[in-house]
């Protein structure tokens, strides 16, 4: 599984709502403002222009730009450090405020079910793309799975390939 299928996953309005929801002011915190302009090749970067690249960041993914998607999903989590800290809590992945130590074996705590059971506590409480793409991207990140996650409801439209 590659990054820019988790980005995929999501479907295009999906992957516009994400880019919606990245903070300009997380970025310049944690230092990732340059490079994603950068990466993003935009002459200014503020939450106007960003969401007007959209359409072109997203053929960038579709044409599987694996680089500008590692860059695209770090703004991306930065953005959201406080439903990420709530995922690894619920999850008893030890983490400062949503970070955890690289060396540390989180794998062990995805037990049978956990994407799943993630989903259930948190549907509603975060926007479905959000989550969903954290849960493949935690996924993607420790190596936990071989497919995307996609929930199971009643309502669930046909899963996309």
């Amino acid at each position: 599984m590659q990054l820019c299928d988790v980005f995929q996953h999501l479907g295009e309005d999906g992957f516009a709502q994400l880019i919606r929801g990245i903070s300009m002011g997380r970025l310049r915190t944690y230092q990732l403002f340059d490079t994603l302009k950068a990466r993003a090749h935009l002459v200014k970067l503020n939450t106007e222009h960003l969401r007007h690249a959209a359409p072109r960041l997203w053929a960038r993914i579709q044409e599987g730009d694996e680089e500008f998607a590692k860059d695209l999903a770090q703004a991306v989590l930065v953005s959201h450090l406080d439903m990420i800290a709530q995922i690894l809590n619920s999850l008893e992945i030890p983490n400062d405020n949503g970070f955890f130590d690289k060396d540390l074996d989180a794998k062990k705590h995805l037990t049978a079910g956990w994407a799943e059971r993630v989903y259930e506590k948190f549907h509603g409480a975060f926007p479905e793309p959000l989550l969903l793409f954290y849960l493949n991207h935690l996924a993607w990140e420790l190596k936990a799975a071989e497919q995307l996650f996609t929930p199971v409801t009643e309502h669930a439209a046909e899963p996309r390939p």
